[in-house]
């Protein structure tokens, strides 16, 4: 989710060569935990981005008990920063470290060349070397699940989404929620609010509460923070949460969560690491692999509407239903998938444009 701009067509395998010195790493010794080292781009808070990741690494100390030993550090800035946090953590003796933020993914990269026994795992990265794998999820299947929640559930037809950075992944997730959202309420508009930030909690208020000023009843968001659930809730709106389930923030407005699960991957990983069998390479899961899950609904949605939701959601899981499935024209008159054809994930993947319902622009 965290992420910094990167070129649309940056998605290649990179090589990276460094000319930096080499550190040994002992292996753990027989009977020793796993050490695994967590690193989080913002603070624990009660719900969102880095709470679905720390829920994850406590999903691993109960799966593995006795046989892992997590350690994470929290609210710790892309870039400097983070190079130095992944350093100590390796020259700590952590035998495998992930790093959830895609700002991490080149300090990372920098650190693995100078540590090769350590495992590092670039959570929403899209570069591997030996000793570092990529993995990310397929967001933008729940978001096309929460679109035809919120089509339903909408008085005035207008649906507002507090975006971050103009990236391919929010994109996916902005057109999805709309494409599901016009899915089952054809003429539904959704008005788009950029950032340029992550985690901004007076920002991503301040965002929402002028997208209630202008006829938004239900609203999306992908920010780091529950500011945008708890100005539904203060407003008397509806909204989808994002990363966790945010009832307890939300109890009245929020209609549905897309939530993020971690815990069965990052579980396999560590145990790979600690039975020899883990490879690098890249992951890239939603519905069918367990790791994007839509529920978690509100009081005020009526059985049908979450039948409805949770019976699509088995269609994305088999295969029976895509989201970026043609016809889709993007919201300045082009055909952008013709009907009968369907976006490969190298398309989804470098997605530069917002579909017909969208109102604005990409911004800059």
């Amino acid at each position: 989710m965290y992420k910094n701009l990167v070129p649309a067509g940056a998605l290649a395998l990179a090589a990276v060569c460094f000319s930096l010195p080499v550190f040994s790493q002992p292996k753990p010794a027989a009977g020793e935990p796993v050490k695994a080292g967590f690193v989080y781009v913002s603070p624990i808070t009660e719900a969102g981005w880095t709470k679905q990741h720390d829920e994850g690494r406590k999903a691993v100390e109960a799966a593995l008990g006795a046989g892992v030993k997590t350690t994470f550090v929290e609210n710790v800035p892309e870039g400097a920063d983070a190079e130095r946090v992944i350093r100590d953590l390796a020259r700590q003796g952590h035998q495998i470290i992930f790093t959830p933020s895609f700002g991490y993914m080149e300090p990372t990269l920098k650190v693995a060349k100078e540590f090769p026994e350590v495992k590092f795992e670039s959570i929403t990265g899209y570069k591997t070397v030996d000793n570092v794998a990529a993995a990310n999820a397929r967001y933008y299947e729940g978001r096309y699940l929460a679109g035809i929640a919120a089509g339903r559930m909408t008085q005035t037809g207008v649906a507002g989404y507090v975006a971050g950075f103009p990236i391919p992944e929010v994109l996916q997730g902005i057109n999805a929620f709309t494409l599901g959202m016009r899915s089952v309420n054809p003429k539904a508009q959704v008005k788009v609010v950029w950032l340029n930030a992550w985690f901004d909690p007076p920002r991503e208020r301040d965002a929402a509460m002028t997208l209630f000023n202008q006829d938004v009843d239900v609203i999306a968001f992908h920010t780091g923070s529950t500011a945008v659930m708890a100005a539904a809730q203060e407003r008397g709106k509806l909204a989808v949460a994002y990363h966790s389930d945010m009832r307890k923030v939300a109890p009245d407005a929020q209609i549905v969560a897309v939530t993020h699960q971690w815990g069965d991957y990052y579980t396999r990983r560590i145990q790979a690491a600690a039975n020899g069998t883990w490879t690098s390479g890249k992951v890239w899961g939603g519905v069918k692999e367990g790791m994007i899950r839509v529920g978690d609904f509100g009081s005020k949605v009526p059985k049908a509407v979450q039948a409805e939701v949770l019976a699509r959601q088995k269609d994305i899981a088999s295969g029976k239903l895509r989201p970026f499935a043609g016809p889709i024209v993007d919201n300045e008159g082009r055909e952008v998938v013709p009907k009968g054809q369907a976006m490969t994930d190298e398309q989804i993947l470098t997605m530069n444009f917002l579909v017909s319902g969208v109102q604005g622009r990409i911004a800059k």
